[in-house]
């Protein structure tokens, strides 16, 4: 189970990194259907209201996740919506809310997909963005025509960009088409190839980056770019799904080669969650100090979830533990958020400090007053520290 745990965080983790947090869409909602049914994508809405909580919570620490940002902008058009505001009751007569936040799936032709209420943990918003994609998935028609033969480019373009879309994999369909075709160099191979592309450690990737100038003057620098970094972060989720080390090394030096801009900041974060998902506490420890020093320096949201996340997995290692307290202290100097006092409570806890663990969660406490939610959450913890 505490692998698992390990695995599902760094999985979670590893979902492309290109985009700090989610970029929303700035237009109508006719416009937001347009770009939807333009670039073949679900729309994710965000249904809030300016004086709700958990809606501001989210917005702050789970909308601005990398991982997050990276998910949810490859796959999806993203729109916040005031449901209080003028365009938000007239959005709300067809797609109706009784509570904040409210999640919502969109397709291009205004069907709701799938609605859920309540903020949600960055983990598991993920989960909710691939289940909404899952009741979308149009692979299975593609399949059919191919089980019968069909086996023209359109087609088999479509089928492996359904399965991709899909989270399906996809190399078997690609590479038999690759070793079907004499000649690589056609608009309509490149561009298969571009499509195909989807993890570093495979014969397709390594096509890719040969015919990796044709491609670009066919679509653009950037979206190759893209493909090369998810194929490597995928390639580094293998790593850690099979505990390969040399997996975890071509992805490395595979990023260093084509995305040198990107490589140092890679390097750094998958170390960190290779060993982690190795159990190696030494050298994740040794990882996690160089990602606090260079990454999260100055980002408490990254320190507070460092500090979780070593707490959590290692709570019975008092070197970890002390790590642990240090990240979340700094968290606290640098952010004025109610979260990371509950965090530096919390380990203070584990590491025997009873009394300055009150402190922070009284401290805490007064910063939530009047959120009923919140003060709830913050005095569990502190009923917890005077039982102790």
């Amino acid at each position: 189970m505490r692998y698992f745990i390990i695995l599902l965080f760094a999985l979670s983790f590893f979902q492309t990194q290109a985009q700090k947090g989610i970029d929303f869409f700035h237009g109508t909602w006719q416009e937001a259907l347009e770009k939807a049914e333009a670039e073949d994508k679900l729309i994710f809405v965000d249904g809030y209201a300016v004086w709700c909580g958990p809606c501001k919570r989210m917005a702050k620490s789970v909308f601005t996740k990398k991982e997050v940002g990276a998910f949810y902008n490859e796959n999806f058009i993203n729109v916040k919506m005031d449901m209080e505001s003028k365009a938000g009751r007239k959005f709300g007569r067809k797609y109706p809310v009784s509570a904040f936040p409210t999640l919502m799936y969109i397709d291009a032709k205004g069907t709701l997909i799938h609605k859920v209420k309540g903020a949600q943990q960055p983990d598991a918003f993920i989960k909710l963005g691939k289940y909404a994609l899952s009741k979308t998935d149009n692979s299975r028609d593609f399949a059919k025509a191919y089980k019968k033969g069909d086996r023209s480019p359109e087609l088999v373009y479509n089928y492996v960009k359904a399965l991709n879309k899909a989270g399906k994999p996809s190399l078997k369909i690609a590479n038999e088409y690759i070793r079907s075709q004499k000649d690589l160099t056609t608009d309509a191979n490149l561009k298969f190839l571009l499509e195909a592309t989807t993890d570093a450690d495979s014969r397709i990737f390594s096509l890719m980056i040969k015919h990796k100038t044709a491609i670009e003057k066919l679509t653009s620098k950037e979206e190759v770019r893209k493909k090369i970094e998810n194929a490597c972060y995928r390639t580094a989720e293998k790593a850690i799904e099979f505990q390969s080390a040399d997996l975890h090394k071509e992805a490395l030096d595979k990023m260093k080669k084509y995305c040198p801009e990107k490589a140092k900041e890679f390097a750094i974060q998958a170390d960190m969650k290779f060993c982690l998902a190795c159990g190696n506490e030494k050298k994740y420890l040794k990882a996690c100090d160089k990602y606090a020093k260079k990454e999260a320096k100055n980002d408490p949201n990254k320190l507070n979830t460092l500090a979780i996340t070593i707490s959590e997995n290692f709570p019975e290692n008092p070197k970890a533990l002390k790590q642990a307290e240090k990240y979340a202290k700094k968290a606290t100097k640098k952010g004025n958020d109610y979260n990371y006092f509950l965090t530096y409570a919390s380990i203070l806890l584990q590491n025997g400090k009873k009394k300055d663990a009150l402190k922070m969660a009284n401290k805490s406490l007064e910063m939530v007053k009047g959120n009923r939610g919140a003060e709830n959450t913050v005095m569990r913890l502190i009923k917890k520290i005077k039982r102790n």
